[in-house]
C-alpha cells in the first residue's frame, strides 16, 4: 500500500525520475567504459612496458576491469544517494506546497472559503499560491456579501410584506375600507418593493465590480452642475439651500459621468432627507494633490462618532424609524461607496456630532488638463431661479 501510494505521489515520480537517470547514465558509463577502456589500457602498458606475456597480460586486464566494475558501482551507489537526497530536496520545494495547495483547494471545494496556503519566495510556486488566496479571499467575500444579502433581505422584506398582507386581509374580511387612504398605503409598499428590489440588484453588480463603467475625462463643474438641476426641485419644495463651490483649475476627471451623477444624486438625496427646512447644503469640488475631491456638507442631523464607520453598510441605519419614513431604502450610501471604489477611489463621512451637520467626501483621479472654472454658485443661480426662492416651499 505505502509503495502504491509512493508511486502515485509526485516525490516517488521524482524519485523514479532521478533513479532512472542514475541508471541509464551508469549503463552507459558501463558499456562505453568497458568497450573503449581495455584497449586504451593495453596500448599504455605495451608504451611502459613492452611486449608482455600472456599471462600477465590476462591478469592486467583482469585487474583493470575488477577496478573499473568496482569504481562504477560505488559511483552508482553514490549516484543513488543523491538521487535520493535531491528527491527529498525537491518534495520540500516543490511536492510539500503542491500537497497545502490541493489540501486547501479541497477545503475550498467543501466551503470552507477562508483557507490559505504560505507563500514564500517569487517562483512559479509562490505566484500560484498567491493567486489561490487572492481566489479564495474573493470566493469568501463573495460569499459573506451573500449571506449577509440574503439576512438583509429577508429583514427589509419583512415590515412592506406584513403591512401588504395585513391590508390586503383587512380588505378581503372588510375590517379596512376599500378608501384612499388604504390604497395609498398598499402603492406606498409596493412602490418601496420595488425600489429595494432595484437597489439590491444595483449595490450588488457594484460591489461585484460588474458596473458597466464608460469611463471618460469630464469637467468637475459639470458633474456639480448636472447634479445640482437634477436635486433643485426637491430642495426647493423641503426649504433647504443648495449652494456649490467650485475650485478654478482643477482639470478633468476620468469618470463615467452617469455613475458619479448617481454618487452626488444619493449624497444630496441622503443630505436632504437629514436637514430640516432652514437648513444648507453644499456640494464643492477642490483639488488635492492628483485628485478631486467632491464634498457633500449639511447642516443637519449630524453623526455619532460612533456611525461614522457603519454609515455606508448595506441597510445601516443611524435612525431607524426617521430613515424609513422618509422613504429610504437603506442602501443608497452602500451603492455610493460600491461605485466611488470601482473608479478607484475611496469616500469617508465626517461629522462633529449629533445636531452638527455631516459631510460626506470622496476623491477621484485627475487628468493633466486645466481649465478655469466658477469659483461658488447656488440652486437659485444653477437653475434660473432665486437664491432666495430655494429657501422657501414652493406654493
Amino acid at each position: 500500500m505505502i509503495g502504491g501510494r509512493l508511486r502515485r505521489s509526485l516525490a516517488g515520480k521524482l524519485l523514479a525520475a532521478q533513479l532512472l537517470v542514475v541508471l541509464a547514465g551508469a549503463a552507459t558509463l558501463a558499456i562505453v567504459a568497458l568497450a573503449i577502456a581495455p584497449g586504451l589500457f593495453r596500448a599504455h602498458v605495451r608504451d611502459a612496458l613492452g611486449t608482455v606475456s600472456d599471462t600477465v597480460s590476462g591478469h592486467l586486464d583482469q585487474a583493470f576491469g575488477d577496478a573499473v566494475l568496482i569504481a562504477l558501482a560505488i559511483a552508482v551507489v553514490a549516484a543513488v544517494v543523491a538521487a535520493i537526497a535531491v528527491s527529498w530536496f525537491l518534495s520540500l520545494r516543490i511536492v510539500a506546497p503542491v500537497r497545502a495547495l490541493a489540501a486547501a483547494a479541497q477545503r475550498v471545494a467543501q466551503g470552507a472559503y477562508g483557507a490559505r496556503v504560505p507563500t514564500r519566495g517569487s517562483d512559479e510556486l509562490a505566484v500560484l499560491g498567491a493567486a489561490f488566496n487572492e481566489m479564495a479571499a474573493s470566493l469568501e467575500s463573495a460569499a459573506r456579501r451573500r449571506r449577509e444579502l440574503v439576512a438583509d433581505v429577508a429583514h427589509e422584506l419583512r415590515t412592506p410584506g406584513a403591512t401588504l398582507e395585513g391590508y390586503v386581509v383587512g380588505l378581503a374580511d372588510g375590517v379596512v375600507p376599500a378608501d384612499e387612504e388604504a390604497w395609498s398605503v398598499l402603492r406606498a409598499e409596493t412602490r418601496r418593493l420595488g425600489r429595494l428590489v432595484e437597489d439590491l440588484s444595483k449595490v450588488s453588480r457594484a460591489e461585484e465590480r460588474q458596473l458597466d463603467l464608460r469611463m471618460a475625462p469630464t469637467e468637475p463643474a459639470a458633474l456639480v452642475e448636472a447634479a445640482v438641476q437634477a436635486a433643485a426641485p426637491g430642495y426647493a419644495a423641503k426649504g433647504v439651500t443648495l449652494e456649490t463651490r467650485v475650485a478654478p483649475r482643477l482639470g478633468k476627471v476620468a469618470v463615467d459621468p452617469d455613475r458619479i451623477g448617481e454618487v452626488l444624486a444619493n449624497l444630496l438625496d441622503n443630505a436632504l432627507r437629514h436637514t430640516p427646512a432652514g437648513g444648507r447644503v453644499e456640494l464643492a469640488a477642490s483639488r488635492h494633490g492628483g485628485s478631486v475631491e467632491l464634498a457633500v456638507a449639511d447642516t443637519g442631523e449630524g453623526i455619532a462618532p460612533e456611525h461614522l464607520e457603519r454609515v455606508f453598510e448595506r441597510f445601516y441605519r443611524v435612525d431607524s424609524a426617521r430613515s424609513r419614513a422618509s422613504g429610504g431604502s437603506g442602501i443608497g450610501l452602500a451603492i455610493t461607496r460600491a461605485i466611488v471604489e470601482a473608479h478607484g477611489g475611496r469616500i469617508r463621512a465626517e461629522s462633529n456630532g449629533p445636531g452638527r451637520g455631516a459631510r460626506f467626501t470622496f476623491a477621484l483621479p485627475a487628468t493633466t488638463s486645466h481649465q478655469s472654472l466658477p469659483d461658488r454658485r447656488s440652486i437659485g443661480e444653477a437653475d434660473g431661479s432665486s437664491r432666495s426662492g430655494a429657501r422657501r416651499p414652493r406654493a
